[in-house]
């Protein structure tokens, strides 16, 4: 019998620059889907993200009345544990109810956004054919390639031996690719479960 699995957590507060923070959470997936490129995979994303999924799922799929989303809070505290845990628990709910839509479940975007951590924008460029790599690809490469694509691994030398910097660009188009994303998943989610 098929099964997905999908755990939201880990929630953490990420720094953009000296005045601008947000919270990103770990989704964990474990499935023996057919319909899943990797059995398991774990990447981490933020609320703006799930609410561009949202959106591009409605507009795919006009006649399914999509879950809704946590409301947005005008007095969202990140430092206040109840307000990141009810988040965080409708994130969590949100997925487990799409994945249940068999319709749903054809959309490379939820994919794209489940198993790799390509940007909104890169993902609606692998979707539409805009890059040299396809969705497989891309969820292949995420998980087997430490998170990085063949591509941006040669820009990185060559950024590094022109400029000698440890400094990566954003214009390979491949999203982020910062180590720090690393999800530090558990082997065993069924004790996760609750």
């Amino acid at each position: 019998q098929e099964f997905v699995t999908v755990l939201v957590r880990d929630p953490r507060i990420q720094k953009e620059d000296s005045w601008h923070s947000y919270i990103d959470y770990e989704i964990f997936i474990h499935t023996n889907s057919i319909c899943f490129t990797r059995k398991t995979s774990c990447v981490r994303r933020r609320f703006r993200e799930f609410v561009w999924l949202r959106q591009r799922l409605q507009s795919n799929a006009v006649l399914i009345q999509l879950p809704e989303l946590p409301s947005k809070n005008p007095f969202f505290n990140m430092n206040n544990p109840h307000h990141v845990d009810h988040r965080r628990q409708g994130l969590q709910e949100f997925l487990e109810k799409i994945l249940q839509d068999a319709l749903l479940l054809s959309d490379s975007r939820l994919h794209l956004f489940l198993q790799t951590q390509l940007s909104p924008e890169d993902m609606e460029a692998c979707v539409s054919g805009q890059t040299k790599y396809s969705v497989a690809d891309a969820i292949h490469s995420f998980a087997s390639l430490n998170r990085r694509f063949p591509i941006e691994d040669e820009e990185r030398k060559k950024g590094k031996n022109d400029a000698d910097s440890d400094s990566e660009s954003s214009s390979s188009g491949l999203g982020p690719s910062d180590d720090s994303i690393s999800c530090g998943c558990k082997a065993s989610p069924a004790s996760e479960e609750s």
